[in-house]
């Protein structure tokens, strides 16, 4: 690297990309392997099995007096040599302690100890021995209760996730080449690389969506060229008798490793820093085996994906795109529905939001299409073509973050409704912040696309003040990307559990976590939802890869149909019992009805992950999840109801008890959306006299707190109104002992008075 000639084939950029690589490693390589976090260190119960020499050390000794062994014990314990000599042998002050607690408890209730162990504690009793002799036995004791002390050193090896880049062998064997195609939303950026991947005679397309890899299925297939389609729940094969095309396009998860191909496409990949599925990512940058890669992302991940293919020694070729239509940001903000126009689309972050402001706008006359996150692809496809039908009346689309890729749309301006988005820290706590620019620009690149009928697209904000936050957010470049996700395999869960067979999955992790070293340009993925659906199904007997497997997959845990039906497959399971169609259709109960409310369709959603659940697991164990084609067919017929729910979602808004599901947002008098904050509309605060003295719960639920904890199941809307009658009768009670204080403290001082 330093000593090239200048002749030599590295350019000044990959010099430094070089560089930067040895800085980081050189600083990684050196630092000192980390200490492990002991609080992860949970005891292992020992059996109390009977000595094996049975009473010989109390034939060859005398009983021991258990009052003075304990002081013998505690005068063990309270010597700081024998704590400073544990300590080097990976005995903290808290393992000490507990393993001190669990070796005292051994000594005074065991009917017969060891003969050595007997004879030894006989001697210190007797003041014939030292107090340090207990030390070889109780460190003995500690190893058994805490087994990790005993194979630390190999459980760092395993947990050594510094060169991950040696993990894929067959992609090394290779000589690759990258292209990174960069650019911004909408500049032809993914379409160049999917052309070189329809020309080339076997290719690969790993997506973040699965309504990604279904465009390019779909793409592929109509101009010609044979391509299956793989995600964690369907596999289509165009040999009707199963054999593999030359062609795949796959959600990213899913893509292999080992096969090979002559091109791979590997799209959004500025998510390889995502704290979640950026693993996914990072697998597929290293270890897919094609002749060429193309990379299609933002430009803020072209330094970092250099960096990292330094590493492999692969040369990076970037072709730059800029975008094919431009946007602007209007200089006024909608502030009003009634301002909305045709080819507008509102863009919310909360789902009640989404319901609120489609009713409002259906209830000026105008008829709105809905997309959010957890409704079925095919539903998200219906409403996007019902929104771009020039022939329907549907002009307007009302959308979570979802639409920022994926689909398809013609959109004329987006309306940001709101620029604060509730977010998981690295804490794994929910918090709310404004969006990144990154996220900015990703949604606000979908207006005037350039296959729509608008050529020129335009950005603005619902409500005046978010407008310069907007400008601010759009006009800053987007954060440089420095690491890549990384996350355990089965495999080395698998030996770490060789070595510690009494841990629980989660705890397995924890400790894998713990222990685990990276260099500079990767991290270790946030692994909270694993824990959780590891914690959930612990007390259910499956050997270790089922478990983990389970443990992968996607579903979401918020809510409680999916988490209850995740936890009866697993139940199932585990008796050998093969999950049926039958059994199914009971656990969901098949046929169900369309939905006469939110509530209702807010079920069917979470009916239709759990249907994804099943097919997710049918690939992964066929014989216990035999009946997939049923499955799949109930999946279709759902997907229509709740399409036909969609459409009325107004009417279902209409027939929900808005007082609970949703917060109530206000419509002054001009049709500005107000919320309860001070900003209200005329029409809440010159109602009439009743209105104004009587708040009801409606009113109440508007608190940020009270309706965040009935949206995430934490309060029961019983809970609410119980809690609403004893905050009134406590406030009447403060107020009544504060009469009575105050007449007792005046009493008191005219009596003062009079003794004066």
């Amino acid at each position: 690297l330093f000593h090239a000639s200048p002749g030599s084939c590295l350019s000044h950029k990959q010099r430094k990309a070089g560089l930067a690589v040895c800085i980081r490693n050189v600083s990684s390589n050196s630092s000192p392997p980390k200490t492990p976090d002991t609080s992860l260190f949970i005891p292992v119960t020992l059996k109390t099995d009977p000595a094996v020499d049975g009473t010989v050390g109390l034939e060859l000794s005398q009983p021991l007096d258990k009052d003075e062994l304990l002081k013998v014990l505690n005068r063990f314990y309270k010597r700081k040599e024998m704590q400073k000599l544990a300590a080097d042998h990976g005995l903290d002050a808290r393992l000490f302690h507990q393993a001190f607690i669990s070796f005292r408890k051994y000594l005074l209730e065991s009917s017969a100890l060891p003969a050595d162990l007997h004879i030894v504690l006989s001697d210190i009793c007797c003041g014939a021995g030292h107090i340090d002799d207990i030390y070889p036995y109780f460190m003995r004791h500690a190893k058994q209760i805490f087994p990790m002390l005993d194979c630390i050193d190999d459980l760092r090896k395993i947990s050594d996730l510094r060169v991950p880049a040696n993990w894929y062998p067959e992609a090394r064997a290779i000589q690759r080449k990258v292209i990174f195609h960069s650019g911004p939303t909408n500049s032809g950026k993914t379409y160049h690389a999917i052309q070189r991947y329809l020309a080339a005679k076997s290719g690969v397309y790993c997506g973040p969506l699965k309504l990604l890899a279904h465009e390019i299925f779909e793409k592929s297939n109509n101009a010609g060229v044979p391509c299956d389609l793989v995600t964690g729940e369907e596999r289509t094969f165009v040999d009707l008798d199963g054999q593999a095309a030359g062609h795949v396009a796959c959600t990213i998860e899913m893509c292999s490793v080992t096969t090979p191909y002559e091109v791979a496409v590997i799209d959004e990949i500025q998510m390889i820093r995502d704290p979640s599925r950026g693993w996914a990512w990072t697998r597929a940058l290293l270890g897919l085996c094609a002749e060429e890669i193309h990379v299609c992302g933002e430009t803020a991940a072209i330094d970092f994906i250099r960096e990292l293919m330094y590493t492999t020694g692969e040369e990076v070729e970037v072709h730059n795109y800029k975008r094919l239509t431009p946007f602007s940001v209007l200089d006024q903000a909608v502030e009003t529905l009634d301002n909305l126009r045709p080819g507008d689309c509102v863009v919310c972050f909360s789902k009640n939001d989404i319901y609120s402001i489609s009713r409002q706008i259906e209830a000026r006359g105008l008829e709105c299409a809905v997309i959010y996150g957890s409704l079925p692809p095919g539903t998200k496809l219906s409403q996007a073509k019902k929104f771009n039908d020039p022939d329907d009346p549907c002009k307007i689309l009302v959308a979570t973050d979802a639409i920022g890729m994926g689909l398809n749309l013609s959109i004329k301006r987006i309306i940001f409704n709101s620029l604060v988005k509730p977010n998981v820290n690295e804490k794994g706590e929910k918090q709310m912040e404004n969006i990144s620019t990154s996220q900015a620009l990703q949604i606000a690149g979908r207006a005037g696309r350039f296959s729509s009928k608008f050529k020129e697209g335009e950005v603005t904000t619902m409500h005046r003040d978010d407008l310069p936050i907007l400008k601010e957010l759009l006009s800053h470049l987007v954060e440089p990307i420095e690491t890549a996700g990384l996350h355990p395999t089965a495999e080395q869960i698998e030996m770490f559990a060789y070595h510690l067979p009494d841990a629980s999955l989660s705890n397995l992790i924890d400790i894998f976590v713990s222990l685990s070293q990276v260099d500079g340009l990767y991290f270790v993925c946030n692994i909270d939802d694993f824990k959780f659906l590891a914690d959930m199904i612990q007390h259910i007997p499956l050997n270790l890869r089922s478990r983990y497997v389970f443990c992968t997959a996607p579903i979401n845990k918020k809510q409680p149909f999916v988490c209850t039906s995740f936890l009866k497959f697993a139940r199932q399971f585990s008796r050998d019992d093969p999950l049926t169609f039958n059994w199914v259709c009971r656990h969901i109960s098949w046929p169900v009805a369309e939905p006469k409310n939110i509530k209702d369709l807010v079920h069917l959603e979470a009916v239709h992950d759990v249907l994804d659940l099943y097919l997710w697991l049918s690939y992964r164990f066929m014989d216990m999840f035999p009946d997939t084609a049923s499955v799949r067919e109930i999946q279709r017929k759902l997907d229509n109801i709740i399409q036909e729910g969609v459409r009325n979602i107004t009417c279902l808004i209409r027939a929900t008890d808005h007082n609970i599901t949703i917060p109530q947002t206000h419509t002054s008098r001009r049709g500005e959306i107000t919320g309860n904050s001070g900003a209200a509309g005329s029409n809440v605060l010159t109602g009439n006299r009743s209105q104004r003295g009587h708040r009801s719960s409606g009113e109440i639920m508007d608190s940020s707190l009270a309706s965040r904890l009935v949206r995430d199941g934490l309060l029961t809307p019983d809970l609410l109104r119980q809690l609403q009658k004893e905050w009134s009768k406590n406030k009447r009670e403060d107020f009544t002992n504060r009469q009575a204080s105050n007449a007792q403290f005046h009493n008191n001082t005219r009596g003062k008075k009079k003794k004066k």
